[in-house]
């Protein structure tokens, strides 16, 4: 697959097919890898997979904003 290199403000993007995001369970907003292989000449593109600490942090932090975050918000405005 041919990709164009695209102008983003002061950097530059290649963007990435749905089809590849499926096949690595990717979705915007995710962090990735950018490493260059100097032996292969090559740009790498890898997925930053969450260890399993931070995925139940970032669960128990979701359930908890999602039971509590109204009360947090009139709470703040008061």
């Amino acid at each position: 697959m041919t990709q164009k290199v695209l102008k983003v403000g002061d950097s530059a993007a290649v963007t990435i097919s749905k089809d590849l995001l499926r096949a690595f369970h990717l979705k915007v907003g995710d962090r990735v890898q950018v490493e260059h292989d100097q032996k292969r000449g090559a740009i790498v593109v890898l997925p930053v997979r969450a260890s399993k600490d931070e995925a139940e942090f970032s669960s128990w932090t979701k359930e908890f904003l999602d039971q509590y975050g109204p009360a947090l918000k009139a709470l703040a405005k008061k």
